[in-house]
């Protein structure tokens, strides 16, 4: 269903603004008319309920958009299972029920592909969720994922609160961590193939390398997020692709081509390759008018340049 919502002199807060996503969402929103609310993590812990309460009191959002995540890789998630469920169900559960509670018009929960069933029928579509068994390296993130869809769809259910929930595909771009604890195989890649370059070594890549994934450019995506914002308003999920897929090791090959690496690659087949198959149907989001921009190498070559200056993050 389409509904009017233009974001043009509202004010919209953007939670988890100092992530990959959040800049690029704080990027697009600047260009919309609206008026862009953040919060840093010095001035509001959003995992506690009182404080969220009272900065959405204060500040009076008319939107919010929740980027808002603890993130990260195999190892990550493997690593930090009860970090990766605990406070992700707190941000989300806190920011959703303050904003019903305090009368924000439109909210939007970010979700995320690996939600979808371990080996879901592909691409996988709207109604593959909660069908299967999850991939059992990001379970705990999944899982809290899969809890935030659901109490956006409840609060809307319930209380009629215009609240929508979304899953992205894999993203990727500048802003993007590339601390190689907590990080995505395109930034991992990237860092590898860098430092590579200077040491002369091989790059290591978990798994046999034939796994396939989808990649939005990160200011795609954005500029999803903020179509649908304005345009989108039912209890459904809605996928964000853009369509095509990429086995791992030619994305490696990829990122080499663009970054001038000439070394070889060496796959450590006794580490998980996570789902074999993972790419979302978009039609529903096609069908609607919006479609994505930039190219892959082209997202490659700009996540690699940002590498390069430094605008990334390497927190842990």
């Amino acid at each position: 269903m389409t509904v009017a919502f233009p974001l043009s002199g509202r004010r919209v807060w953007v939670a988890g603004h100092r992530g990959m996503v959040g800049q690029a969402l704080v990027r697009r929103l600047k260009t919309s008319g609206a008026e862009v609310l953040t919060a840093d993590r010095a001035m509001l812990d959003l995992r506690r309920q009182a404080d969220v309460e009272d900065w959405i009191a204060g500040n009076k959002p008319d939107a919010v958009f929740i980027a808002a995540a603890v993130v990260g890789g195999i190892l990550a998630n493997d690593s930090r299972p009860a970090e990766f469920i605990y406070d992700n169900l707190a941000i989300e559960a806190n920011l959703i029920h303050a904003a019903a509670k305090l009368g924000v018009s439109k909210l939007m929960f970010l979700g995320s592909s690996c939600v979808y069933p371990k080996l879901c029928p592909q691409p996988m579509k709207e109604e593959h969720l909660l069908t299967g068994p999850l991939e059992p390296t990001n379970e705990w993130y999944a899982v809290a994922k899969i809890a935030g869809i659901k109490l956006a769809q409840a609060y809307r259910r319930q209380h009629g609160k215009d609240f929508i929930a979304v899953i992205p595909t894999n993203l990727y771009g500048p802003g993007d961590t590339f601390d190689l604890a907590v990080s995505h195989v395109v930034p991992a890649l990237i860092r590898k193939v860098e430092e590579a370059k200077t040491s002369g070594g091989q790059v290591e890549i978990w798994g046999t390398g034939s796994p396939k994934r989808e990649f939005l450019y990160v200011d795609d995506a954005a500029d999803a997020l903020v179509f649908l914002m304005e345009r989108y308003g039912e209890e459904r999920i809605l996928n964000i692709g853009q369509g095509e897929e990429v086995s791992i090791a030619d994305l490696a090959k990829r990122i080499a081509a663009v970054a001038g690496y000439a070394g070889g690659f060496r796959f450590l087949t006794d580490r998980p390759d996570g789902m074999p198959l993972k790419r979302l149907e978009g039609s529903r989001l096609a069908a609607m008018g919006w479609k994505p921009k930039t190219p892959l190498d082209d997202g490659l070559r700009n996540t690699i340049e940002a590498f390069r200056s430094g605008h990334r993050r390497d927190e842990h």
